[in-house]
């Protein structure tokens, strides 16, 4: 994982590792990090002279300046860091002086873990699953856009190429920042798979190594922080937003997703006709069960439904299949250890903590229901019209935030997974987000009313 020191350590060893880097890189700066309830990283800076209160759990915050976090007659939380995630960041090095960072989760008073972190939601999703005695593995696959800033280092809509998927140098102008991001990556530990242009006009993907869940979430926050940090080094603008651009293809996070027990693959089966478990069917069944109740956690924005629309390589479809791009979820080919359920309808906007526990979750819920999945669909759901789509029992994911909203409150996979407080703040929080966007006049509106009425 990101900055992994020493693996299968005690604390006390991982500590005496950190403190002899610290030494040996002068790290005199220590950035402790935490997302809010969206997923946004959050920060407070400490010298590295104050690592002991740090990693004793020392350092206060007001959670009531946290969206999401506490209200304000209950604002003291702590940062509890987690050692295995400490990291040098590299664009600081310089001869005798460096900076570090800690990702967190917040804890109460009392030393007990606050609910409203989600951080400690995906934990208890990983309990949950230790319980049934087995491991979480997930990789995610997070693209992005570079635009071009302005003078002011202020985000245009300009996109930085107009070249296509795989397209190298001199088309792909983004080439540059994603060597130098993949640079920054591999010097905070990070083992990268792939890099290169997407399909879409300045949009791009790098690719790294699966790991256990919590681990997978740490890496997605910290490659967001990254990719956007070196990009504005470039002049440039990384934004993971699912469909900055009308007419071409939005940006996903496909989840790749496996359980294991001990040190087997749960999902695999040499003896199947596919080589998939019967565990494997039951979570695709949870997961396809249960998909549109947890779409506004997978998909939290009113833009992330402007990606999931025909015609774009988006799934919009329930469906699953062994190799077809067109359903929700795809079987990659590989087997073995290597065998895992793709979910491609999440987004790079989500949460990963919150969108790696309600899937989960979901799976689970298959599997502990014996739920039996439906038969694959192996033709292209994008060219089935209606009539075709319905007589295949193929549903679709909801349209707007406003349906995913209502989805999710009548579902119970996320009100289980993620407890009272997250999930009344956050369904609060999107019933406000839709409440705005719905009551706002909008370029199109003025484009297409104000001169004709």
């Amino acid at each position: 994982m990101a900055g992994t020191l020493i693996s299968n350590a005690s604390t006390e060893a991982t500590l005496e590792q950190i403190k002899e880097i610290i030494k040996a890189k002068s790290v005199e700066l220590l950035h402790l990090q935490f997302v809010d309830i969206e997923g946004i990283l959050k920060h407070v800076t400490v010298t590295s002279a104050q690592l002991e209160d740090v990693v004793e759990g020392k350092m206060m915050f007001d959670g009531s300046s946290i969206k999401g976090f506490s209200p304000i007659n209950k604002s003291d939380l702590y940062l509890q860091p987690d050692l295995a995630t400490f990291a040098v960041l590299p664009w600081t090095v310089q001869e005798g002086y460096s900076e570090a960072r800690f990702l967190c989760s917040a804890a109460n008073p009392d030393g007990t873990p606050f609910e409203g972190d989600t951080r400690n939601v995906l934990k208890k999703t990983v309990d949950r699953a230790a319980d049934k005695g087995y491991t979480i593995s997930v990789g995610p696959e997070l693209e992005f856009f570079l635009f071009k800033n302005d003078d002011n280092g202020y985000a245009t809509t300009e996109l930085t190429d107009k070249a296509g998927y795989f397209e190298p140098s001199p088309h792909d102008l983004g080439e540059r920042v994603r060597l130098e991001i993949y640079r920054a990556l591999k010097a905070m530990g990070f083992t990268i798979e792939a890099s290169h242009h997407e399909v879409a006009e300045g949009q791009h993907e790098i690719n790294f190594k699966y790991a256990d869940v919590l681990t997978a979430a740490d890496l997605a926050t910290t490659y967001k922080w990254v990719v956007k940090t070196v990009a504005k080094k470039f002049g440039m603008h990384a934004t993971f937003m699912p469909k900055p651009v009308f007419g071409i293809n939005g940006s996903g996070m496909h989840v790749n997703m496996s359980f294991f027990e001990g040190s087997e693959n749960a999902f695999f089966d040499p003896t199947d006709d596919m080589q998939l478990s019967e565990k494997a069917y039951q979570f695709i069944a949870g997961v396809l069960e249960n998909v549109k109740s947890i779409a506004a956690v997978t998909n939290p924005l009113v833009n992330s439904y402007k990606r999931l629309v025909p015609g774009y390589e988006a799934p919009c479809y329930i469906a699953w299949s062994a190799s077809n791009r067109s359903a929700l979820i795809r079987i990659p080919a590989k087997r073995g250890l290597a065998t895992r359920v793709e979910l491609r309808c999440p987004d790079p906007s989500s949460n990963p903590y919150l969108t790696f526990a309600v899937i989960a979750s979901a799976g689970l819920d298959g599997i502990e229901k014996g739920l039996e999945a439906p038969a694959p669909i192996n033709e292209d759901i994008f060219h089935m019209n209606e009539e075709e789509r319905a007589f295949r029992g193929i549903d679709n994911l909801p349209g707007s935030l406003a349906e995913a909203v209502k989805e999710l409150e009548a579902g119970e996979i996320a009100a289980k997974t993620l407890g009272e407080h997250v999930y009344n703040e956050y369904v609060s929080m999107k019933k406000a987000e839709w409440d705005s966007y719905r009551t706002a006049v909008h370029a199109w509106e003025i484009e297409n009313y104000h001169s004709k009425f």
